[in-house]
């Protein structure tokens, strides 16, 4: 099947503030953290995900989640959300008033990694979606989107084929349409970072026939993240999921490392002359902070590059 043009521009959503600190074991003062945030937010991100509404017994790092919500800046354009994977966590979220979520639904192909993650089986995530829809409708939402976690291997099941993924994603939208509902976006997750440009691809293409936007949220692991946003691209994706310096991971599954650094995207987007509305210089900068704040070193190409430069972008 012949490539799709590249996207003229992209939306990049930035997950560092959640997904960059929910792997590391231990809490982070909340006023640094919202320092990092108010950092990407000068970069230009015009969404982030700020944190995650989960047990702090389990995720030690998302303990200050009303606290980090209650500090976020008001005078912004930028769209604030949180993850949530189950109902409490998501009435939490809204009870804040202050995010942006959108009406997201949480699945996988493999059995063993929502039961590790979400607690959950597959059949008890397609049963509860009308429970979803229902939470979403009494504050005025619909469903927006399914996010596919393991979307391309597993490090507890191993290799998840593409096959796999239509046939999970028609399940919910069968689902779906029994309560009216349908989805505007698909998001393709490579948890463990085992995809590479031909999984990509094959996922992509066999997915694209629903007529569904499809956005990816990529891990580096294999060293991949970046070849692989690259072959997104080249499959007309223009909606991309990545975390400052190359943070990230999942606590609930083997082999899940740092996602696909915001920068290096950034700067892969405009050496092709596809604009993301950032400024990469600021993001280098927002990628020193959030190296301070966690006090090891990060993994992104494009930060350490310009750091042994003398602090320059190319």
């Amino acid at each position: 099947m012949i490539a799709q043009a590249l996207p003229s521009s992209v939306v990049i959503r930035e997950v560092g503030p959640r997904e960059g600190f929910q792997i590391l074991p231990r809490f982070f003062e909340t006023e640094r953290k919202l320092l990092l945030i108010r950092s990407l937010i000068e970069a230009g991100l015009s969404e982030i995900e700020v944190t995650a509404f989960v047990r702090p017994d389990k995720v030690p790092s998302m303990a200050d989640a009303e606290a980090l919500v209650a500090g976020l800046p008001t005078n912004t354009a930028t769209s604030f959300s949180a993850l949530y994977l189950n109902v409490k966590g998501y009435q939490r979220a809204e009870a804040t008033g202050m995010l942006q979520n959108k009406g997201w639904l949480y699945t996988s192909p493999s059995e063993t990694f929502l039961r590790s993650n979400n607690n959950t089986t597959v059949e008890g995530a397609l049963a509860a979606v009308p429970t979803w829809c229902d939470e979403f409708h009494q504050v005025g939402k619909r469903v927006h989107g399914l996010m596919v976690s393991t979307a391309f291997g597993c490090g507890f099941e191993g290799t998840i084929t593409s096959s796999a993924v239509l046939r999970l994603v028609e399940r919910y939208l069968d689902a779906l349409s029994s309560v009216g509902e349908g989805l505007a976006e698909i998001c393709l997750a490579d948890t463990v970072g085992v995809a590479h440009p031909n999984s990509i691809r094959a996922c992509i293409q066999l997915l694209r026939p629903l007529g569904i936007p499809l956005s990816l949220h990529l891990h580096n692991t294999w060293g991949l993240g970046v070849t692989n946003v690259y072959a997104g691209l080249c499959e007309g994706v223009s909606i991309f999921e990545t975390s400052i310096g190359g943070m990230g991971g999942c606590p609930f599954t083997p082999g899940a490392s740092g996602n696909v650094a915001t920068e290096d995207v950034t700067y892969l987007c405009h050496a092709l002359g596809i604009a993301t509305n950032l400024d990469l210089e600021k993001l280098c900068r927002a990628a020193e902070l959030a190296e301070s704040i966690v006090g090891l070193p990060l993994t992104s190409g494009v930060y350490n590059a310009w750091r042994l430069s003398g602090k320059k972008v190319s």
